[in-house]
């Protein structure tokens, strides 16, 4: 299985990042690859700029990742609510490649964290409401509040017992959504 994780910040102390490579190791007989924001920066979308020079390669490149994984693992940061800026550009970017759908419907477990009680609710329900129409086949989500609470950032893991619990179960349940695709 190929797990494609994608933390949706440009953050380089990312707490995004770190959940969603952590939610990697729960994965056993994977081969993993952690996109990093920071290899697809790109002029911010714009029409004129599409018509004028086209779709950039690395949202290019971007898709292509997405298309040569089995599963993704999508980490949102929050910023005002939504996605970041970083990652909404790539969305962008990538939604005008022409004859595809962003998530060319990977099973998806879609995740969250911040230092807050909500634990990035708002972004979660953003993408929740956008992704399928761009091709999103979300098999579960999951949170983390509080993040400098429920993570040890030394251990690099879920501190919090339900929480880990918690992932762990949805893991397993995309797990089983791609043993079932192969077949």
């Amino acid at each position: 299985m190929k797990i494609l994780a994608i933390a949706g910040s440009n953050s380089d102390t990312s707490i995004n990042k770190q959940l969603v490579t952590y939610a990697t190791t729960l994965f056993e007989n994977a081969e993993i690859e952690i996109v990093d924001m920071n290899d697809f920066e790109m002029p911010i979308y714009k029409h004129q700029r599409e018509v004028e020079s086209g779709v950039p390669q690395q949202a290019i490149d971007f898709a292509s990742k997405i298309d040569n994984a089995d599963v993704l693992l999508v980490s949102l940061s929050e910023h005002n609510g939504t996605y970041s800026t970083a990652f909404k550009n790539v969305f962008d970017w990538t939604s005008r490649i022409k004859q595809r759908a962003v998530w060319n419907e990977k099973p998806m477990l879609l995740m969250a964290t911040a230092p807050g009680g909500r634990g990035g609710l708002g972004v979660l329900e953003a993408a929740e409401k956008r992704f399928p129409l761009h091709g999103g086949n979300i098999v579960g989500t999951f949170t983390l509040p509080f993040f400098n609470d429920n993570f040890d950032k030394e251990a690099q893991k879920i501190s919090n017992e339900e929480k880990d619990s918690e992932l762990r179960e949805k893991v397993s349940k995309i797990s089983a959504v791609e043993t079932i695709l192969e077949k």
